[in-house]
């Protein structure tokens, strides 16, 4: 199959993806997958338990997004190892025991503190139990996604937690494996701040399990790289397609789409992002940060040595940045290209005048 066209777009490059799945595996891929999923959640939870039912789904959903990008890739080179493979089995071993069992004390006594101040009468929960376990998981969804879109939102404007997050961003390409790529500090604070309310509020164990098992797959999902087109369901799950830009080497795409399993606070604040006039890009990762470390071991230390990575990107052609929006900003005013407002030099200033009149709008 010839190779596909590729262009380059204010210093980024994008390309046309080749059209690899008929139309009925583009549109049913990502609701069959977790809707099958959660549906025999359903029905096994009662007999196998929280645990077990978790471990076995989360396998099979990962052996049928590994085989669905095999057969109908979205990008055939995000199928070939970018030298990534061995760190990102490691950041899936550790994070898949190592942050959810750690911080889980720490969690519970959180929750504790913080139903100490939401219950009355000692004891009684807020949570409807009996409500069916599918809209018991909707309301979990939804209580959960408004903390971990501000954390996400803060991951990438505060310098000291886009040193922690960052490792998440450093990947070169998208399959569904980067779902575990999250230094351990990073991934407990993602557990904490979307568990702690649900606990606090008295969610039972089997609701947890199924919100735990949804989570993980839609990030598998989110990550993976296959051809899907989800159409109006864009505008009320964060799944491929959107989150594809947010892993944009170009700062104006990737300061959007913060939603971790829904987008819907996206659209509320205004940072959903999903231009129809462009294609996502090839080149991911951090732009500022070429020379951000490969290795496991070397990424886990990252955050402690933060001004000697920022140094080791001094040299070269793009200057290191404390944070996504040290350089630009991602609300801004459409047509401003200040060097005073984002520190940029007259030549990106010139070019980012350009992109702001020629791109259609956000």
């Amino acid at each position: 199959m010839a190779e596909a066209a590729r262009i380059e777009t204010g210093g980024w490059r994008t390309e046309e993806p080749e059209a690899t799945a008929p139309d009925a595996v583009r549109w049913l891929a990502f609701p069959v997958i977790l809707g099958a999923t959660i549906a025999a959640a359903i029905a096994l939870l009662p007999t196998l338990g929280g645990a077990a039912t978790v471990g076995v789904l989360e396998i099979a959903a990962a052996l049928t997004i590994m085989a669905a990008e095999r057969l109908f890739p979205f990008r055939r080179a995000w199928g070939r190892s970018h030298g990534d493979l061995r760190c990102d089995l490691a950041h899936a071993a550790v994070s898949g025991i190592g942050p959810s069992q750690l911080v889980r004390p720490f969690i519970d006594g959180a929750a504790v503190l913080l139903a100490g101040a939401l219950l009355t009468g000692g004891g009684l929960g807020l949570w409807p139990p009996g409500w069916p376990l599918v809209a018991q998981l909707a309301l979990a969804l939804l209580l959960a996604e408004l903390p971990l879109y501000w954390l996400h939102r803060w991951q990438h404007e505060k310098d000291w937690l886009w040193r922690f997050h960052s490792v998440h961003h450093s990947a070169p390409r998208l399959y569904w494996l980067n779902a575990a790529r999250f230094h351990p500090v990073d991934l407990g604070l993602l557990y904490a701040v979307g568990y702690v309310p649900l606990l606090a509020l008295g969610c039972p164990d089997e609701t947890l399990a199924l919100f735990f098992l949804f989570d993980g797959v839609v990030a598998m999902l989110q990550h993976c790289n296959i051809d899907v087109h989800l159409g109006p369901l864009n505008r009320v799950f964060s799944m491929a397609e959107p989150h594809r830009w947010h892993h944009s080497r170009r700062l104006e795409d990737a300061n959007t789409n913060y939603g971790s399993n829904l987008i819907v606070w996206d659209l509320l604040f205004g940072t959903f992002h999903l231009p129809g006039g462009r294609k996502p890009p090839v080149d991911l990762g951090i732009g500022d940060l070429p020379g951000f470390p490969c290795a496991y071991l070397a990424q886990l230390a990252v955050p402690f040595r933060w001004r000697r990575v920022k140094q080791g990107a001094a040299g070269s052609s793009r200057p290191p940045s404390t944070s996504p929006l040290e350089r630009i900003a991602p609300h801004r005013k459409r047509g401003t290209t200040s060097r005073r407002a984002y520190g940029l030099r007259d030549e990106e200033c010139l070019r980012l005048k350009i992109l702001t009149t020629t791109l259609p709008p956000i």
